[in-house]
């Protein structure tokens, strides 16, 4: 491939005063040491550097969580989380009803009305990060912000690319036919008992998500520590489901992957490394 198909690679992190703990995580011009991942972006979902894997959904999270969680903020985020918790919910009866209307749209026009787009896609990253925060994820114990917005400085962030057309036969079959095995995955991998993305804890059978978070959290007590293998495990269970959430939300055809993609940076957003130019040869005259 031509080196010129990527962009320039980023720069090292400055030298010189201290940096956050991950530079250049938010994009931000003066930490130049992460891709910016922001909409719009070189890197962002749907811009085709994703070493052979592209998904228009691209939820990411730093690569390790927030150094210096607290050992017991966890046992008591259950209150702090539910002013966002009473919001969500309605935010969340609103993308439903307005994902019905979304619904007809595709069906006679071939497009997702991109108000309703915009405002489900708000939700979905308010979800994300309260979840990041609370028993999503456990990865950070920076109180998520009141918004719809994207906050570049928040550790959890989600954007996901509008689609210029939809198919009209695939809106009628891919939210309850053919997502049917997905929801078995996530079924098991979220919550044995059934899954919401933008729920905030189901009664039912603990699914592989609870079970790990529930590790993560008596490794916090005890040890003062979250182990990182773990923490990606966890990030990739989140990144799952929210693939499957747009799909059954009607907000993409590409249909979400049997994968297991760990880790923060999300791979439908992260560049390859640019290719190493030619040696150069020296000949002896």
């Amino acid at each position: 491939m031509p080196s010129d198909a990527y962009p320039p690679y980023p720069a090292p992190p400055p030298t010189g005063p201290a940096q956050p703990a991950y530079p250049g995580y938010s994009g931000s011009p003066d930490y130049p040491g992460r891709p910016d991942y922001s909409a719009g972006s070189d890197y962002s979902a749907g811009s085709g550097h994703s070493g052979g894997f592209n998904h228009p959904a691209a939820l990411n999270a730093p690569p390790e969580p927030d150094p210096g969680l607290s050992r017991w903020l966890w046992l008591v985020k259950w209150f702090l989380i539910i002013p966002h918790a009473f919001v969500l919910f309605f935010l969340w009866v609103a993308v439903f009803l307005l994902t019905v209307v979304a619904f007809f749209a595709i069906l006679i026009t071939g497009r997702y009305p991109r108000a309703i787009f915009d405002f489900n896609v708000g939700v979905m990253r308010w979800s994300w990060r309260v979840r990041y925060y609370g028993y999503g994820a456990l990865g950070t114990d920076r109180y998520p912000p009141f918004t719809l917005a994207d906050v570049p400085d928040y550790p959890a962030r989600f954007h996901l690319a509008y689609p210029e057309r939809l198919s009209r036969g695939l809106v009628l079959v891919k939210w309850w036919l053919l997502a049917i095995p997905q929801y078995v995955a996530v079924a098991i991998l979220f919550n044995g008992g059934g899954w919401r993305w933008g729920g905030h804890g189901q009664l039912g059978v603990p699914g592989l998500l609870q079970l790990l978070i529930l590790v993560a959290a008596v490794s916090l007590l005890f040890r003062g520590r979250y182990p990182k293998p773990l923490y990606d495990l966890v990030i990739g269970v989140d990144r799952w489901v929210a693939r499957v959430a747009v799909y059954a939300a009607l907000m993409t055809d590409v249909y979400p992957p049997f994968r297991l993609d760990q880790g923060g940076p999300d791979p439908a957003s992260v560049a390859p490394a640019p290719p190493m130019p030619a040696p150069t040869s020296f000949d002896s005259p």
